[in-house]
């Protein structure tokens, strides 16, 4: 079974990052320089949050606000599901799943943060490895979920 230490791996290590009082503008502008999207949130070597597209369009542009003088800490993501090094990609993407979200934090079992899963992430690990990833019942399970009516 693959696992989150798989996953950290073969990824490079978080370049997508931010501090908590940048403003929002920046963010967006660091956003579309890296081609991502998210950045992780930092103060100091500290993890704070997840500041995404999505954390934009709900906490700024919805709730009136400006990207010129609103700060990242303001709007930023912090109550993300975690998972540690052990887990698996089916837990993962059991996690993503009942967590409605698409980032999970990795952290070791010294409580250190290591980076972010991402559904892409995980993804990449099913195509890749499918035959290790999820047995064939599972997959059908969720193949068959009917998610109608819902908008992701």
């Amino acid at each position: 079974m693959r696992t989150v230490k798989n996953i950290l791996e073969s990824k490079h290590k978080p370049f997508n990052t931010i501090e908590a009082d940048a403003l929002v503008i920046d963010a967006l502008n660091e956003l579309n320089s890296v081609n991502l999207s998210y950045l992780v949130v930092m103060e100091g070597d500290q993890f704070k949050g997840i500041f995404s597209e999505r954390d934009y369009s709900r906490n700024v542009v919805l709730k009136g606000r400006s990207s010129s003088n609103t700060k990242v800490r303001e709007v930023m993501s912090t109550d993300l599901p975690v998972v540690t090094l052990t887990d698996t990609v089916e837990h993962c993407m059991n996690t993503l799943n009942s967590h409605r979200t698409r980032y999970l934090l990795a952290y070791d079992d010294n409580e250190q943060f290591l980076g972010v899963i991402t559904i892409h992430d995980l993804l990449r690990q099913v195509l890749a490895n499918r035959e290790e990833v999820f047995d064939f019942n599972l997959a059908k399970r969720l193949i068959d979920h009917d998610e109608s009516g819902r908008i992701y």
